[in-house]
């Protein structure tokens, strides 16, 4: 068989014309579901001790009925073979939403942390991912979030400090959108503070009073706007998210 001269001087197999292509090389493997659920519990047991005992208790109740109810119309086989997959979800289901609340209680407290509730929000919704006003000096912040409840602010820091900023931006948008619907979220551990984990649903819950449409036009008219925000050069303090893998699982 024919060689070729390769430029370090030695030869090399000359492919025929009907050989086959040498197989490319492997790149690193992607990781597995499996690890990324094995992932996901070390991180949740670290932070929620019990989220095993919650998960054992759902995977063995299940078990129990099925079991019951097998015995009772004598077909224990079908019931196990249904209870068995209804026990895994249930346990996973715990996992995933225990896995969540241990998500934000890593970056609660964080500058940004309140953007990163907002971005687990599904489909519907037009997210600022910047803030669109922020206190360089407390890092106290606002998020905005529009959807059909109209336009909603989130946010950061002690009640009495963050105002200052919320009614800034009323004021702005009560001049480009006097119509539209302006709710406040306040995030925090304090009294009429919603805690981070539990912001996304208090959005979700406010009421729709606009169309798809409307909800488009309004976002252009406030991106028309724009905003300056006075971040120091160098700094980007927004940067927290919380663990995309843990929210998958919802």
């Amino acid at each position: 068989m024919s060689h070729a001269i390769d430029p370090s001087g030695s030869p090399t197999p000359k492919r025929r014309l009907f050989s086959r292509k040498p197989k490319a090389e492997k790149g690193p493997k992607k990781t597995g579901r499996m690890k990324q659920v094995v992932e996901v519990f070390k991180m949740t047991r670290r932070n929620d001790p019990g989220v095993v005992w919650l998960m054992l208790l759902a995977f063995v109740g299940i078990i129990a009925i099925g079991l019951l109810v097998g015995l009772l119309i004598n077909n224990v086989i079908t019931l196990m073979i249904i209870a068995v997959p209804l026990a895994f979800l249930a346990a996973i289901f715990i996992l995933s939403r225990r896995a969540e609340r241990a998500a934000f209680s890593q970056i609660e407290g964080r500058p940004g942390a309140a953007g990163a509730a907002l971005s687990v929000l599904r489909r519907g919704w037009i997210l600022q991912e910047q803030p669109v006003a922020v206190n360089p000096r407390t890092q106290d912040a606002v998020f905005r979030v529009i959807g059909r409840p109209g336009v909603i602010l989130v946010s950061e820091g002690p009640s009495t400090r963050v105002k200052q900023l919320v009614d800034g931006e009323k004021r702005k948008m009560a001049r480009i959108i006097p119509n539209v619907p302006v709710h406040v979220i306040e995030t925090g551990r304090d009294d009429r503070q919603v805690p981070l984990s539990k912001v996304p649903k208090a959005v979700q819950k406010l009421k729709k009073t606009l169309t798809k449409q409307e909800v488009y036009a309004v976002d252009k008219r406030l991106t028309a706007l724009g905003t300056k925000l006075p971040i120091p050069k160098g700094v980007d303090p927004f940067k927290a998210r919380p663990d995309r893998k843990a929210m998958r699982g919802r």
